[in-house]
């Protein structure tokens, strides 16, 4: 498998809420080895990531959050690649806004994935939408965020069912427990850390108020 355990694709498409549309890049993470593979969101165009999971058998979809730009194909890939496909409950009326008659199956806070011998365990932060998560894979070193945190902070909370406070509550609770070299995997844009991004939580509190 190219690049070891952690694989990213890009696909690009339409992220709609509140009757506004933005274009956007999504990243698709793909972890595991070369026999099984977890994909993380399904976003816009379904062969770019059938091609990058080749042959390989598909543990999960997991969608880190029911924006329509992270869940786009997932009744798609998850028929395609005979896996289910994985989400927080509370955001199923994001889910219904794009797949009205299609069912998830339900992640909860502290729930593991075991792909390829790694675990992975679901950390709910809500604030960017009710039912977000991430998912953190310490021997991996890794947390893949979605739109949780990136590169330059927390995610959009200016829109329906996201509220400020709550993310930050989530980043400090939750990701700012973990070690501060852990690598951010994020849902569009590049990597950053944990701690590279938690010494700004000051100004990000600031910015709020």
């Amino acid at each position: 498998m190219n690049g070891g355990p952690i694989q990213r694709v890009v696909t690009s498409g339409t992220f709609e809420l509140d009757g506004g549309s933005w274009e956007v890049d999504n990243n698709i993470w793909l972890v595991g080895d070369e026999k099984e593979v977890l994909v993380f969101d399904a976003a816009h165009d379904a062969e770019p990531i059938r091609a990058a999971v080749g042959d390989r058998h598909v543990v999960a979809i997991v969608c880190t959050h029911g924006h329509n730009d992270h869940i786009t194909v997932a009744p798609e890939l998850s028929a395609a690649l005979d896996a289910p496909v994985l989400m927080h409950p509370a955001d199923d009326m994001l889910w219904r806004m794009t797949h009205p008659d299609k069912d998830f199956r339900t992640v909860d806070d502290g729930d593991t994935l075991t792909v390829a011998g790694i675990e992975l365990r679901a950390l709910h932060t809500p604030g960017h939408s009710p039912g977000s998560v991430c998912w953190h894979a310490p021997e991996l070193n890794a947390v893949f965020s979605g739109d949780t945190l990136f590169q330059g902070g927390p995610g959009a909370t200016g829109r329906s069912f996201s509220d400020f406070g709550t993310i930050l509550e989530s980043i400090s609770g939750r990701l700012g427990k973990l070690p501060g070299e852990t690598v951010v995997y994020t849902g569009h844009g590049d990597s950053t850390t944990i701690g590279d991004e938690l010494v700004n939580y000051d100004d990000w509190v600031v910015r709020g108020h």
